[in-house]
């Protein structure tokens, strides 16, 4: 198994007690999912053969919150530049943007329209075709009473097709003390919306809600700005009553922590994503027990201190890379192309290996490649004494399957679109963002560093076998 420690952060002010100290100064592939919200249960599965996962978060900038950024990623975690201000509202700003795919084909954001220290009493919307070129639509007057600021507005679309958009208000009279309401689209277009109802339940004083849908349960992450820690509460019914379930650091991703968003991995697992605001960085961490237990936060690579507040949409699109199974192969480094996957001693090593080499050598640099132990539509790799390629202790290495879901898990490669023409990178099944790599010419199981080096150092090309 694969395990990491996270050091301790400082911990700075929230963003309430910052917004009240600074107010007192001077002033087209085929899609085929990707609702939020209606993700179903945990049984997921990696993409079928000749289909690939794509994740796109458009967030705004850290430097800049009158325009966003949209990136991709096919991991949720190495997530990749698609364009640079991507869309600049005609007026106003863009913050906390929220993405989802509507079924007349369009993208939408929408999204807080000003900055904190004016009134926000409207959210915004545009949509695009391509996820690269985005139109205004509209901004649109929350009616709730005496209304402050309307931000972090959330899209949810619930298990009967209904869209829905959940926000964070405040009134003049407490204009720091947000609650969560739910507007509901009345028609097709999401050009008319019912009047506003607060989340029963969750109360005042939560900030940046966000609901996912399991089987009948509505499971909401909920930053509490008395605590500064990211809550958890569970309803029937999405407008509660909501009964708040967790609350301080029950999760270990420690305080000062908002903008929550979950998306469902390849894997089953869930992911949630959270802006580490008084740091500066962006964070994630996984669960696979339904939400009762997560793995300790990883600052996210590529965007983490660039990107600011945004959700994931999730889409199976048309593409991806397959391997052949059930013959035999060697698999190529594809940056030392004279290097080849290789066992020695058990473990996976990367030597160089010519048609000089020894038969014994060439028989070691041949694997059968099977689908998956823990998921069909993964890879796993077989020696010729049957045993398994696996990652133990981050190293790769061959040992007999012992039957268990673990070794399953371990033993088992989603494929990804490598770095050049025609290769291969395999992400570990039960550890998302982490790769087969070689390094000093050992192969481990890394988790990504978002650099082209490191997408490099785990791209491999399936060749013939040498044996």
């Amino acid at each position: 198994m694969i395990t990491s420690d996270t050091p301790a952060q400082p911990v700075p002010p929230s963003r309430r007690s910052l917004l009240r100290a600074m107010a007192a100064l001077p002033a087209t592939a085929l899609v085929l999912g990707g609702l939020p919200g209606t993700l179903g249960t945990a049984a997921a599965a990696a993409p079928a053969r000749g289909y690939a996962t794509r994740y796109t978060i458009v967030p705004f900038l850290n430097s800049n919150d009158g325009t966003v950024n949209v990136y991709e990623s096919d991991d949720a975690t190495d997530f990749r530049l698609l364009k640079a201000s991507a869309y600049t509202p005609p007026s106003n700003r863009i913050r906390d943007a929220s993405v989802f795919r509507h079924t007349d084909g369009y993208y939408y954001v929408t999204y807080t329209t000003h900055t904190w220290q004016d009134t926000s009493t409207t959210i915004g919307f545009a949509r695009s075709s391509d996820r690269l070129n985005w139109t205004f639509l509209y901004d649109y007057p929350v009616p709730v009473a005496n209304l402050s600021r309307a931000w972090a507005p959330e899209w949810f679309v619930d298990s009967d097709g209904s869209v829905n958009v959940i926000v964070s208000c405040s009134v003049t009279s407490n204009e720091w003390n947000f609650t969560p309401y739910l507007l509901r689209a009345t028609n097709s277009a999401l050009t008319s919306w019912s009047s506003p109802v607060a989340l029963a339940g969750i109360g005042a004083n939560h900030i940046d809600t966000f609901v996912v849908k399991l089987g009948s349960t509505y499971h909401a992450f909920t930053k509490n700005e008395t605590t500064k820690y990211i809550e958890y509460a569970t309803a029937s019914s999405l407008t509660g009553t909501y009964t708040i379930r967790r609350t301080g650091d029950w999760a270990g991703w420690g305080g000062t922590r908002e903008g929550a968003a979950l998306v469902q991995l390849d894997n089953g697992g869930w992911r949630i994503f959270f802006d580490g605001y008084g740091d500066g960085s962006y964070y994630f961490s996984d669960s696979y027990d339904t939400f009762a237990t997560w793995s300790a936060p990883k600052k996210l690579p590529v965007v983490s201190g660039t990107a600011r507040h945004f959700t994931v949409l999730r889409e199976t699109v048309a593409g991806g890379v397959t391997l052949p199974t059930a013959v035999s192969r060697s698999l190529r480094s594809g940056n030392y192309t004279t290097r080849y996957w290789q066992e020695q001693s058990a473990l996976l090593n990367l030597p160089v290996v010519t048609g000089s080499s020894t038969t014994a050598e060439k028989q070691a640099a041949t694997f059968t490649i099977v689908a998956g132990l823990a998921d069909a539509n993964g890879y796993s790799f077989r020696d010729a004494a049957g045993n398994y390629l696996r990652h133990w202790d981050f190293r790769a290495r061959f040992d007999a399957n012992d039957g268990t879901s673990t070794f399953a898990g371990d033993a088992t490669f989603i494929a990804r679109t490598g770095a050049s023409t025609g290769s291969v990178r395999l992400e570990s099944y039960n550890y998302p963002g982490h790769y087969l790599r070689h390094y000093n010419y050992q192969l481990r199981v890394d988790l990504t560093a978002g650099t082209d080096l490191f997408r490099q150092d785990s791209s491999f090309v399936s060749a013939a076998a040498w044996a």
